[in-house]
């Protein structure tokens, strides 16, 4: 059996190593009034945020059509026997659904979506992850099991500077948006049952970012870390500085750096900062 592995764009997998691993992507949408832009396709993530400080009105996004999925499918069919589909949560996007749906649409291969009840490149760890397995020629069912077995031990966590656009966007409750507005905190989010919600509520934002750095160095003083990444929405050299800071006290874990797209970083907005990591 030959397997393909295929995610959204949200997962943010650099390009570079996305054609290292021979990951297919399906993107998603940003929209700026009537103008609608393929994120990675037809914007890039820089230019996006140089738009947003442009326009007024935030922008809205959108999943694929299933056209994209059945197209990329029947390209697929020509060469592969099925294929792994990576996807941001279907608690927060249709994007998985559409995938199953394009599964059943289309003949000569089998479809494998898998919800990965997250996003960002915690979602890119198991896009990675199936890639390696698949080059070395393991079944569908076989990266289907390792990738729930890594579900269980992935972790991510972000910090936004403001909770209005993950309001405005349906992401986080009307409440607890306005809880976090009124008591200036600084809440430390993550996604339980597929959605997101606050972990913990800090006061500043240097406090949140050290308390899940925190967590990520007692993980990886304990030897359980296989993969940690530091994620930015446009601030670079802030998720290098936290790179450099861990690489220096646990120099044996690999560590990567990646971004806010478009699609999430209309939710999070400019200067949110994420962590993820999984277990060995």
């Amino acid at each position: 059996m030959k397997v393909a592995v295929m995610s959204d764009s949200t997962a943010y997998i650099p390009e570079d190593m996305r054609k290292a691993y021979g990951i297919h992507m399906i993107p998603l949408s940003v929209n700026f009034g009537d103008e609608t832009y393929q994120e990675d396709v037809d914007i890039t993530t820089e230019e996006f945020y140089q738009k947003i400080k442009e326009m007024k009105e935030l922008p809205t996004t959108s999943q694929p059509a299933i056209g994209l999925f059945t197209e990329k499918l029947e390209e697929l069919s020509k060469e592969y026997d099925a294929v792994i589909s990576i996807h941001l949560s279907s608690g927060i996007s249709g994007t998985y659904q559409a995938a199953v749906s394009a599964g059943d649409m289309v003949e000569g291969i089998e479809m494998y979506a898998f919800d990965s009840e997250i996003s960002c490149m915690a979602q890119g760890f198991y896009a990675l992850e199936a890639a390696e397995m698949a080059k070395e020629n393991k079944t569908a069912e076989e990266i289907i099991d390792r990738l729930n077995e890594m579900k269980e031990t992935m972790n991510g966590y972000f910090v936004v500077d403001d909770l209005t656009n993950l309001q405005r966007g349906g992401r986080l409750s009307s409440a607890q948006a306005l809880m976090g507005s009124l008591l200036q905190v600084k809440p430390i989010l993550h996604f339980v049952d597929r959605v997101i919600v606050p972990f913990e509520k800090i006061r500043t934002r240097k406090k949140a970012i050290n308390r899940v750095m925190g967590m990520v160095e007692e993980d990886a003083k304990a030897g359980k870390v296989a993969r940690v990444v530091f994620i930015h929405a446009n601030h670079e050299e802030h998720a290098l500085s936290l790179r450099d800071e861990f690489n220096e006290k646990y120099p044996n874990v690999e560590t990567m750096i990646s971004y806010f797209g478009p699609v999430i970083g209309t939710h999070v907005g400019e200067g949110a900062v994420g962590f993820c990591w999984y277990y060995k």
